[in-house]
């Protein structure tokens, strides 16, 4: 598996960072226009999914164990430096999120009241490449299905036993049963749910994150000068400058998902025509997730004495319990016990959301009991995850989104042509 995860990861770097160069320059740094991005956010319009709605339904992907336990995960195994390298795969990636939303937008389809769409359905409209749209569509079923949604089920559980010693198939089988009240609702139920959880953790995080940075003002910007150092010097930690590269661009990439074409699939859910503002949208939650959430989580890991813990089997999930509780007693520790559950929640919320998606789309004629089926297996797979093995099912994540990473950034550059048009008429409706 570590073999097949860096051929895919070299590959999917490649388009990742040449896409996002690409599109910086064909839309002439895009990613530096925050005031769009907060003006696209507001709308008056009503309708089933509003673009707030879609912007939650996405960030509950994003925000997931990947800004909690992934972020905590890079800097156990690469060091603070990793964390410099997913700030660059930001800025540098960002572009990838807005020009896969516009696509998602344009190629969307009508699913009853709601739409439906994503990397899945422009590759087949746009790219024409029906075999290859399968592919994506099966990638993101068994990424999210398999692999995200039991790496959620699974840092709930190591949290809840490491805080509460609760048994991890009570856990599982607990989260089975909230998860499936709520998938049954279709995606109206889901985007409801999101978009009341999202904000709510999301604002408390952050208070959490600024109390701890206020606590450690004298030593941030000495925290900050050794993450910019070690991207370049990791010597302390005796890896090599290629291996933290690589881990902080696989964290930055997995937290954000900017590239991977899921904020796409959330993107097409809005009620309504307007490509270039969910655009705008999408890249204003990839800058949330990135330099809140995840910059968040790492500055509250390195103000403690984390070198200190010796983990095995490591989720990454330990790593940052342990900080909580070094700054905050055994209050951080609960706080934020409740908060990855929400966290991991929502994420296994949308990460249901995607699989039924693509499986409409692989399977046209869909009926209920196709549903049925997928929803039982989620359920099962949520249980399953509690108990599985933590390196085990990061290994697999990673290979899934390396794989998705590089068939979504191949059908974003191919239709480059459509994004810079959408791009261009709306500069040019905006003209006096």
């Amino acid at each position: 598996m570590e073999i097949i995860k860096k051929i895919a990861w070299g590959i999917a770097t490649f388009f990742l960072l040449g896409g996002g160069i690409y599109y910086s320059l064909k839309l002439k740094g895009i990613q530096f226009r925050l005031s769009k991005m907060f003006k696209s956010f507001y709308s008056k319009k009503k309708g089933e999914i509003t673009p707030f709605q879609s912007l939650m339904l996405s960030l509950a992907a994003q925000i997931g164990v990947g800004s909690l336990a992934g972020i905590a995960l890079a800097i156990y195994l690469g060091g603070p430096g990793t964390i410099f390298w997913l700030w660059l795969t930001t800025f540098l990636t960002v572009p990838n999120a807005f020009s896969e939303s516009v696509l998602s937008m344009v190629y969307r389809e009508k699913d009853g009241f709601f739409h439906k769409g994503g990397p899945s359905y422009y590759i087949e409209k746009g790219l024409g490449e029906k075999k290859l749209a399968k592919s994506y569509a099966l990638l993101v079923l068994v990424a999210y299905i398999v692999g995200f949604m039991t790496i959620q089920a699974n840092t709930i559980a190591v949290s809840l036993k490491d805080t509460l010693n609760f048994d991890p198939i009570v856990t599982g089988v607990s989260l089975a049963v909230l998860s499936g009240a709520i998938i049954i609702k279709g995606v109206k139920g889901i985007s409801n749910a999101t978009s009341k959880i999202v904000p709510l953790m999301g604002i408390i995080y952050f208070i959490l994150v600024l109390y701890v940075l206020v606590m450690n003002y004298q030593i941030i910007p000495s925290i900050i000068v050794l993450i910019i150092k070690e991207a370049f010097h990791p010597k302390s930690i005796g890896v090599g400058l290629l291996t933290t590269l690589m881990i902080g661009l696989e964290r930055g990439i997995f937290a954000t998902e900017a590239g991977l074409g899921s904020s796409a699939i959330a993107s097409a859910t809005v009620d309504n025509n307007n490509p270039i503002n969910q655009g705008y949208i999408q890249m204003l939650g990839v800058y949330f997730t990135s330099f809140i959430i995840c910059t968040g989580t790492a500055l509250i890991i390195l103000t403690s004495n984390y070198k200190e813990l010796v983990l095995e089997n490591i989720n990454g999930i330990e790593l940052t319990q342990y900080a909580f509780r070094y700054h905050l007693g055994n209050f951080g520790s609960g706080i934020l016990s409740v908060l990855i559950l929400f966290f991991a929640f929502s994420t296994i919320l949308t990460g249901y959301y995607y699989g039924e998606t693509n499986l409409k789309f692989l399977k046209k004629e869909i009926t209920e009991r196709d549903l049925t089926i997928l929803k039982v297996i989620t359920l099962v797979l949520l249980v399953w995850g509690s108990v599985a093995n933590a390196p085990f099912l990061w290994n697999l994540v990673d290979i899934l989104v390396a794989f998705m990473a590089i068939i979504n950034m191949y059908a974003v550059l191919s239709l480059s042509k459509d994004v810079i048009y959408e791009y261009n008429q709306k500069k040019s409706l905006n003209k006096p």
